[in-house]
Protein backbone atom coordinates (compact mmCIF):
# COMPACT_ATOMS: atom_id res chain seq x y z
CA UNK A 1 0.00 0.00 0.00
CA UNK A 2 1.62 3.05 -0.86
CA UNK A 3 2.32 5.98 2.39
CA UNK A 4 0.44 9.12 2.20
CA UNK A 5 3.47 10.59 1.42
CA UNK A 6 4.07 8.94 -2.01
CA UNK A 7 0.44 9.31 -2.55
CA UNK A 8 0.68 13.00 -1.93
CA UNK A 9 3.83 13.30 -4.17
CA UNK A 10 1.65 11.85 -7.26
CA UNK A 11 -1.11 14.28 -6.44
CA UNK A 12 1.70 17.36 -6.65
CA UNK A 13 2.87 16.18 -10.12
CA UNK A 14 -0.89 15.34 -11.34
CA UNK A 15 -1.89 19.31 -10.19
CA UNK A 16 1.56 20.44 -11.87
CA UNK A 17 0.77 18.72 -15.03
CA UNK A 18 -2.51 18.96 -15.22
CA UNK A 19 -5.27 16.68 -15.83
CA UNK A 20 -5.52 14.34 -19.05
CA UNK A 21 -8.32 15.62 -20.96
CA UNK A 22 -11.13 13.00 -19.90
CA UNK A 23 -14.61 12.26 -21.42
CA UNK A 24 -16.53 13.38 -18.06
CA UNK A 25 -15.26 16.78 -17.18
CA UNK A 26 -12.34 19.12 -18.05
CA UNK A 27 -12.08 21.21 -14.32
CA UNK A 28 -9.11 20.88 -12.70
CA UNK A 29 -10.58 18.93 -9.59
CA UNK A 30 -8.67 16.41 -7.85
CA UNK A 31 -9.16 13.86 -4.80
CA UNK A 32 -6.23 12.73 -2.54
CA UNK A 33 -8.31 9.02 -1.15
CA UNK A 34 -7.20 8.30 1.85
CA UNK A 35 -8.20 4.77 4.24
CA UNK A 36 -10.59 6.51 7.26
CA UNK A 37 -8.07 5.19 9.93
CA UNK A 38 -5.69 7.35 8.76
CA UNK A 39 -7.71 10.58 9.40
CA UNK A 40 -5.21 12.06 12.08
CA UNK A 41 -2.29 11.46 10.31
CA UNK A 42 -3.85 13.23 7.57
CA UNK A 43 -4.71 16.13 9.57
CA UNK A 44 -1.41 16.21 11.26
CA UNK A 45 0.65 16.33 7.59
CA UNK A 46 -2.12 18.84 6.45
CA UNK A 47 0.37 22.03 7.44
CA UNK A 48 2.90 20.87 5.84
CA UNK A 49 1.81 19.91 2.74
CA UNK A 50 0.16 23.48 2.36
CA UNK A 51 4.04 24.38 3.06
CA UNK A 52 5.22 22.18 0.43
CA UNK A 53 2.56 23.24 -2.34
CA UNK A 54 3.16 27.25 -1.76
CA UNK A 55 7.11 26.56 -1.75
CA UNK A 56 6.21 25.43 -5.46
CA UNK A 57 4.52 28.45 -5.59
CA UNK A 58 0.56 27.80 -5.11
CA UNK A 59 -1.70 30.18 -3.27
CA UNK A 60 -3.27 27.51 -0.82
CA UNK A 61 -6.48 28.56 0.48
CA UNK A 62 -8.35 26.20 2.75
CA UNK A 63 -11.96 25.44 3.16
CA UNK A 64 -12.67 23.35 6.17
CA UNK A 65 -15.84 21.39 6.22
CA UNK A 66 -15.67 20.98 9.32
CA UNK A 67 -16.10 24.89 10.40
CA UNK A 68 -18.39 25.16 7.56
CA UNK A 69 -20.79 23.01 8.66
CA UNK A 70 -20.11 24.32 12.12
CA UNK A 71 -20.50 28.05 11.49
CA UNK A 72 -24.00 27.14 9.16
CA UNK A 73 -25.30 25.00 12.20
CA UNK A 74 -24.60 27.67 14.78
CA UNK A 75 -25.98 30.92 12.28
CA UNK A 76 -29.72 28.61 11.51
CA UNK A 77 -32.04 30.42 13.57
CA UNK A 78 -33.78 27.28 14.12
CA UNK A 79 -30.42 25.87 15.89
CA UNK A 80 -31.24 26.61 19.72
CA UNK A 81 -34.68 24.56 18.65
CA UNK A 82 -32.80 21.76 17.66
CA UNK A 83 -30.42 21.89 21.10
CA UNK A 84 -33.48 21.88 22.63
CA UNK A 85 -35.16 19.22 21.42
CA UNK A 86 -32.14 17.18 20.78
CA UNK A 87 -31.69 17.66 25.06
CA UNK A 88 -35.82 16.35 25.37
CA UNK A 89 -34.80 13.46 23.08
CA UNK A 90 -31.17 12.82 23.22
CA UNK A 91 -31.11 8.89 21.87
CA UNK A 92 -33.42 10.05 18.62
CA UNK A 93 -30.45 9.61 16.19
CA UNK A 94 -32.68 9.75 13.21
CA UNK A 95 -34.30 12.77 13.72
CA UNK A 96 -31.11 14.59 15.27
CA UNK A 97 -29.59 13.75 11.76
CA UNK A 98 -32.13 14.85 9.60
CA UNK A 99 -33.11 17.99 11.49
CA UNK A 100 -28.76 18.46 10.77
CA UNK A 101 -28.97 17.54 7.39
CA UNK A 102 -31.98 20.10 6.42
CA UNK A 103 -29.85 23.14 7.83
CA UNK A 104 -26.94 21.96 5.90
CA UNK A 105 -28.79 21.52 2.81
CA UNK A 106 -32.19 24.30 3.28
CA UNK A 107 -30.73 26.33 -0.20
CA UNK A 108 -27.79 24.45 -0.79
CA UNK A 109 -25.88 26.02 2.30
CA UNK A 110 -22.82 24.58 2.10
CA UNK A 111 -22.51 24.36 -1.56
CA UNK A 112 -22.85 28.18 -1.64
CA UNK A 113 -20.31 28.13 0.97
CA UNK A 114 -17.92 26.22 -1.37
CA UNK A 115 -18.46 27.82 -4.42
CA UNK A 116 -18.29 31.15 -2.47
CA UNK A 117 -14.68 30.11 -1.74
CA UNK A 118 -13.58 29.06 -5.27
CA UNK A 119 -15.40 32.10 -6.73
CA UNK A 120 -12.57 34.82 -5.75
CA UNK A 121 -9.94 32.52 -6.97
CA UNK A 122 -10.62 32.79 -11.07
CA UNK A 123 -8.37 33.93 -13.01
CA UNK A 124 -5.72 33.96 -10.45
CA UNK A 125 -3.49 31.01 -12.10
CA UNK A 126 -1.52 30.19 -8.97
CA UNK A 127 -4.50 29.90 -6.72
CA UNK A 128 -5.54 26.12 -5.40
CA UNK A 129 -8.22 25.14 -2.76
CA UNK A 130 -7.70 22.65 -0.90
CA UNK A 131 -10.87 21.51 1.11
CA UNK A 132 -10.74 19.43 4.23
CA UNK A 133 -12.40 17.36 6.98
CA UNK A 134 -15.10 15.41 4.31
CA UNK A 135 -15.08 13.53 6.96
CA UNK A 136 -17.96 16.11 8.97
CA UNK A 137 -20.48 15.54 5.63
CA UNK A 138 -21.42 12.34 7.94
CA UNK A 139 -23.97 11.13 7.75
CA UNK A 140 -25.69 13.95 5.96
CA UNK A 141 -24.16 14.81 2.99
CA UNK A 142 -21.77 13.09 0.63
CA UNK A 143 -19.09 15.56 -1.59
CA UNK A 144 -20.14 14.05 -4.74
CA UNK A 145 -23.18 15.64 -4.56
CA UNK A 146 -21.67 19.00 -4.41
CA UNK A 147 -19.14 18.18 -6.94
CA UNK A 148 -21.54 17.61 -9.28
CA UNK A 149 -23.46 20.83 -8.56
CA UNK A 150 -20.90 22.72 -9.04
CA UNK A 151 -19.78 21.78 -12.11
CA UNK A 152 -18.66 24.57 -14.15
CA UNK A 153 -17.18 26.54 -11.11
CA UNK A 154 -13.93 24.73 -10.57
CA UNK A 155 -11.33 26.98 -12.67
CA UNK A 156 -8.62 26.37 -10.06
CA UNK A 157 -7.10 23.07 -8.85
CA UNK A 158 -9.35 22.34 -6.14
CA UNK A 159 -8.06 19.04 -3.93
CA UNK A 160 -10.41 17.07 -1.51
CA UNK A 161 -9.22 15.24 1.17
CA UNK A 162 -11.44 12.23 1.13
CA UNK A 163 -11.21 9.92 3.95
CA UNK A 164 -12.43 6.63 2.16
CA UNK A 165 -11.54 3.68 -0.05
CA UNK A 166 -11.08 3.93 -4.19
CA UNK A 167 -13.08 0.82 -5.69
CA UNK A 168 -11.95 1.54 -9.37
CA UNK A 169 -10.87 4.73 -11.44
CA UNK A 170 -13.65 7.01 -10.42
CA UNK A 171 -15.21 4.72 -8.21
CA UNK A 172 -15.26 5.87 -4.28
CA UNK A 173 -16.36 4.56 -0.49
CA UNK A 174 -16.93 7.25 1.62
CA UNK A 175 -15.56 6.50 4.80
CA UNK A 176 -15.38 2.73 3.61
CA UNK A 177 -18.35 1.74 4.16
CA UNK A 178 -21.41 4.12 2.85
CA UNK A 179 -22.13 2.26 -1.20
CA UNK A 180 -19.61 2.87 -3.51
CA UNK A 181 -20.12 6.38 -5.68
CA UNK A 182 -18.88 6.72 -9.39
CA UNK A 183 -20.01 10.00 -9.94
CA UNK A 184 -17.50 11.69 -9.69
CA UNK A 185 -15.84 13.96 -12.40
CA UNK A 186 -12.04 14.03 -10.50
CA UNK A 187 -8.64 12.81 -10.54
CA UNK A 188 -8.62 10.20 -7.73
CA UNK A 189 -5.06 9.89 -5.92
CA UNK A 190 -4.44 7.20 -3.44
CA UNK A 191 -6.80 4.89 -1.80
Amino acid sequence: MPSLKADFDELRERIRYGRELGHASFEPIYYLVFPPEQIIEVKRQTPAWISKLNQEGWEVNTFSVAENVWALLKENPLWSLCVMEDKAAPLDWSRTNKSLADILTSENALLRRLENALQPLEGNKNAMLLVTDLEALHPFLRIGVIESQLQGKFHVPTVFLYPGIRTGKTRLKFLGFYPEDGNYRSVHVGG
